[in-house]
């Protein structure tokens, strides 16, 4: 060895001719060759590798449940599959061999700098860190000098924490929904991260595993190019706000009309070309209008009122927040849906069945009012019923019918609401007039209602019963007016939709003895029956503010519940969460 402590091929051959002699000059040179020029690199690698993986199991081993893992003076996120992963492979190095960093690293790197396609945040997975800890390693690999075991060990760990931590959000979501929404109930998809991540190096296909943890749905996909399309918009400047002013319609004249030609041509409802005509509310205008409010889920009559031009100066950046919202809220959701489901999306009043990919039923619904919100969580259609009663819910009893009955006992007569004490075979039916109603109230009360049969029954003529813990369900509705309203926030929960008998219809097709006319006969006899489904039928109660359709049309709607605002401002937080 020279004293710059690198090997000298010649010295070496010298030294074993001297010990061997002439008889082992091949031996000795080969050995000399290997040590020179291969071996002893290797061996100095390997001794290198054997660092980084003791250090690893120094940091891991005592992190503690939850993990505490520090790196690079501060602590990792650490999720419970790290350390899992690491004793999995004896705490070997999973991104840096004998020749340093692997390929896979740029990979990971590559595929998370593209997290905003996805509508998160790439500042907040370490990337800098990463960065910083390659172009080190792979400068001082460049200049021959030594690699710093406890930086390889920063980076490996940084690696690993970032694979595990994206995918988890690719997966299940950033945001854990229960913890901002009360109401969200839907089941997340589960996977075991650390086989995943195994996987991936083995197969060093780190960005195909990745996307393959997004949701499957077409509607993800196309939401997620909507976004794309709506970053541009924003990059261009965005579009113009429609000053106020009285209500606009065909025939109008005036600057407010270029303005809006100018604010439509850019999101697209109106052609280009139209755009051009001025300042006089044409046909070709009227059309672009009734195009916006139709994507927008507005009354669709051509005329911009105060709602319309709300919806209007909503800005395009507030566009992109609201799709990257529902971005995650498909996260949030199960990786397919199964070939056959009905789909309420609470946000857009209105339930479709679904059958391979395909819309084959949609109808008006009504959905929970903003202080009794309708759920989100999914369930299985196992059976109807056909003119249904209405066990009234003790909440509905006690703050809104008591007070009634109070100033008008006859008001359960007039309504055909039956009174009873007790449940099962010790129900007993009480006759309103022989209570004293003076002395019930809402604390005392030891009765529940029940509703006939009838045109009076609030549920209609049919009751889709998919068993959860909420007590909600899909029925009919007597009050068919509501159906027309733009919003429909009228009932306590349940959804009311405006094609119940057609439902039913549908849920029971291919069942011996239903047919549409025998529906609509159990339909119309005030007879209470139970028919269950010759199978059970998925149903996801589902809150989307934006989506896209499967003919490329991209949809907003207002925020009834105001449940946009707390996610994207939790999205909007840097810091990683597993």
């Amino acid at each position: 060895m020279s004293l710059s402590g690198k090997s000298d091929p010649m010295a070496s051959i010298n030294l074993y001719r001297r010990l061997f002699g002439r008889g082992m000059i091949l031996i000795a040179m080969a050995m000399a060759w290997a040590y020179g020029f291969g071996l002893g690199n290797r061996v100095e690698a390997a001794a290198l590798s054997s660092q980084v993986q003791e250090i690893l199991r120094n940091r891991i081993e005592p992190a503690g449940t939850p993990p505490k893992i520090l790196c690079r003076g501060e602590q990792i996120c650490g999720s419970a599959a790290l350390p899992l992963f690491y004793e999995r492979r004896l705490f070997r190095p999973a991104w840096i061999t004998d020749d340093g960093p692997l390929s896979q690293a740029d990979s990971l790197v590559q595929s998370v700098q593209e997290a905003h396609r996805e509508g998160l945040r790439p500042e907040g997975y370490h990337l800098s860190d990463i960065k910083s800890l390659l172009a080190e390693v792979r400068e001082a690999t460049i200049q021959k000098e030594p690699l710093s075991p406890e930086k390889l060990a920063d980076l490996d760990l940084l690696l690993t924490d970032v694979f595990l931590i994206y995918s988890s959000h690719l997966l299940r979501g950033r945001v854990n929904p229960e913890t901002i929404q009360a109401e969200w109930y839907a089941e997340s998809r589960k996977a075991n991260l650390d086989r995943i991540l195994q996987i991936a190096l083995d197969a060093r296909q780190i960005e195909n595993v990745l996307q393959s943890l997004l949701p499957r749905d077409p509607g993800y996909a196309r939401l997620r190019q909507a976004l794309l399309d709506y970053r541009s918009i924003v990059q261009r400047g965005g579009w113009p706000e429609v000053p106020g002013g009285p209500k606009m319609r065909l025939g109008d004249f005036g600057e407010r009309i270029r303005i809006l030609r100018h604010r439509l041509a850019v999101s697209g409802d109106l052609d280009p070309a139209q755009e051009r005509d001025g300042l006089l509310f044409n046909v070709a205008l009227e059309r672009g209008v009734k195009k916006f409010q139709q994507r927008h889920g507005l009354q669709i009559d051509g005329v911009v009122g105060p709602a319309t031009l709300a919806a209007l100066n909503f800005s395009a950046d507030k566009r992109v927040r609201q799709i990257e919202a529902n971005l995650e809220r498909w996260r949030w959701l199960p990786q397919e849906f199964g070939p056959r489901y009905i789909l309420v999306n609470i946000a857009n009043f209105g339930l479709e069945v679904m059958e391979n990919g395909r819309t084959v039923m949609t109808m008006r619904a009504i959905v929970g009012k903003s202080f009794q919100r309708t759920p989100v969580f999914s369930a299985e259609m196992t059976y109807l019923v056909f003119c249904p009663y209405w066990n009234v819910p003790d909440s509905i009893v006690k703050e809104e019918m008591l007070p009634l009955i109070h100033k008008d006992p006859g008001y359960l007569a007039q309504n055909q609401l039956k009174l009873f004490q007790g449940w099962g075979s010790q129900q007993k039916e009480i006759d309103p007039k022989t209570v004293d109603w003076s002395g019930v109230n809402a604390e005392n009360f030891p009765y529940h209602l029940r509703q006939e049969p009838g045109p009076m029954n609030p549920l209609g003529r049919v009751k889709l019963m998919f068993p959860n813990k909420f007590n909600v369900y899909l029925h009919d509705s007597p009050a068919r007016v509501l159906f027309w309203k733009p919003e429909r926030e009228f009932s306590h929960g349940c959804i009311r939709i405006h094609k119940a008998q057609e439902l039913a219809e549908y849920v029971l097709r291919g069942e011996p003895g239903w047919t549409p006319e025998s529906v609509r006969e159990a339909a119309e006899k005030s007879l209470d029956q139970i028919v269950r489904l010759p199978e059970p039928i998925p149903v996801h109660m589902l809150y989307w503010t934006a989506w896209v359709d499967a003919d490329g049309v991209v949809h907003f709607r207002k925020d009834i519940y105001g449940r946009d605002k707390p996610l994207e401002e939790a999205l909007g937080g840097q810091s990683p969460t597993s």
